[in-house]
């Protein structure tokens, strides 16, 4: 099934201002979507269009390209009669698939938009890792976006939910409550969203089943191929990555989120694990938040590279991980993790959430944790730190009910001349106490 996806206005908005002055990179992790937004894209927007699969390409087009760099002509004849398409100039969308699989065709992107005739769009993963990126001089032609998996609104048009989103906008927009039932309502399809995640094949098998279990087994395949991914191009720091990547769960169940290395190994340090979660976070299938330790408007500067914390890219695939210890996940587990009838550390997810909501709208993540052993007052975590206009937000996520939230108001306090609002994301309606927004979670794309 094809679904509506936000990116499209974004490749729509690129090809109206750039008009083939730059090629567009659209990265991000597998199965997010890339090559199919890219393949309506060229048929809804373009008279003729060429997709050229790296991962099984077309000898002669890739003999143009390593042979032949100097001579466009060739490539454009090879491209023509390999793929049995008419190139029209100026109307023409060639894609190049899955690039980093064929550097140098990155690279000749240089000399083809300096042609002029088509218009280019590459989609990558792994694109940015070193092996990638390797020998080859990046073009400053080419301009770059992420995908990512489906959002909390993107999900609602899949499922042909046209009411409930707008009606969330406003209630933010207004500070205003959405009332019992509305709410109730909107955090039935949230929770929904959260089990089924915003992988489009994991959407697609729901909308088809409404089994959630056959939904796992399409979320465990992805799973898979991101550990296949590990071993076949993390080189070295295959195994480290790979315990980095499959501990994301154990990690976020505990009180004290920060990644602790020495799971993984009493003798661990940073220095020796940097590259693995570097690689996780270039591969786009995990998302990285830094403490800031002295927070400002500019949060990366003060960044802390050493203490993170490591969240999934989709938070359906962290539910698969987490029960992971199965071969399959029946679709009445499923049904007992959304009633709370089969202990889950809730908070956990829903700070996946957050964090993958944040991502998906470009922001880089942090957080602050201070421990003070001389002082109470200095010892504080604060979830998620966001800048809005030339004020720092404090967010704080509570999966349930909750009682206090004494490190926000320490926070509040040590840095009050640097802080603009104060969230609290929660499981309840929108409600201002103690001078803090609560927000409900599915608000979070908003902030």
């Amino acid at each position: 099934m094809l679904f509506k996806r936000k990116i499209y206005e974004k490749l729509l908005e690129w090809k109206r201002r750039s008009k083939g002055r730059t090629a567009l990179l659209i990265e991000g992790a597998r199965r997010v979507g890339k090559s199919t937004i890219v393949e309506v894209f060229g048929k809804n927007e373009y008279k003729s269009y060429v997709i050229v699969d790296f991962m099984k390409p077309n000898k002669k087009v890739l003999s143009a390209i390593l042979d032949h760099p100097d001579d466009l002509s060739v490539f454009f004849n090879e491209l023509s009669f390999a793929y049995n398409v008419v190139l029209h100039e100026r109307e023409t969308l060639i894609v190049f698939d899955e690039v980093q699989r064929c550097p140098e065709a990155r690279q000749l992107l240089k000399a083809l938009v300096g042609d002029g005739r088509y218009d280019y769009v590459e989609t990558g993963s792994l694109i940015s890792i070193r092996m990638n990126v390797k020998d080859i001089t990046i073009p400053s032609e080419e301009e770059a976006i992420g995908m990512y998996p489906m959002d909390f609104e993107e999900y609602l048009w899949a499922i042909g939910d046209k009411v409930t989103f707008p009606a969330i906008k406003k209630a933010f927009e207004e500070r205003r409550p959405m009332g019992r039932s509305f709410h109730e309502t909107a955090m039935h399809r949230f929770r929904e969203y959260l089990l089924v995640g915003g992988m489009p094949q994991a959407v697609d098998k729901f909308i088809e089943t409404r089994n959630l279990g056959e939904v796992d087994m399409v979320k465990r395949s992805i799973l898979r191929l991101y550990h296949n991914d590990i071993a076949k191009y993390a080189g070295k720091d295959a195994a480290k990555v790979r315990r980095v990547f499959d501990g994301i769960p154990g990690q976020l169940s505990k009180k004290e989120k920060k990644y602790s290395l020495a799971s993984l190994d009493k003798e661990a340090r940073y220095r020796n694990y940097e590259e693995a979660f570097l690689w996780l976070d270039e591969a786009k299938v995990a998302n990285i938040a830094y403490n800031a330790t002295d927070p400002s408007v500019a949060l990366s500067l003060n960044e802390d590279d050493s203490t993170l914390k490591v969240y999934l890219l989709d938070t359906g695939l962290m539910i698969s991980q987490t029960l992971g210890d199965r071969p399959y996940t029946e679709s009445s587990i499923y049904s007992e993790v959304y009633s709370g009838d089969l202990y889950i550390n809730e908070g956990m997810i829903m700070e996946n959430y957050i964090a993958q909501a944040f991502s998906c709208s470009e922001r880089k993540l942090f957080f602050y944790s201070r421990y003070d052993l001389s002082s109470a007052e200095n010892r504080m975590e604060i979830d998620f730190l966001i800048r809005r206009g030339d004020k720092i937000c404090p967010v704080e996520v509570k999966s349930g009910n909750y009682r206090s939230h004494l490190s926000l108001d320490k926070f509040k306090k040590k840095f009050k001349k640097r802080i603009g609002e104060t969230f609290i994301l929660y499981t309840k309606d929108v409600m201002l106490k103690d001078d803090i927004i609560h927000l409900p979670l599915y608000m979070a794309m908003f902030l």
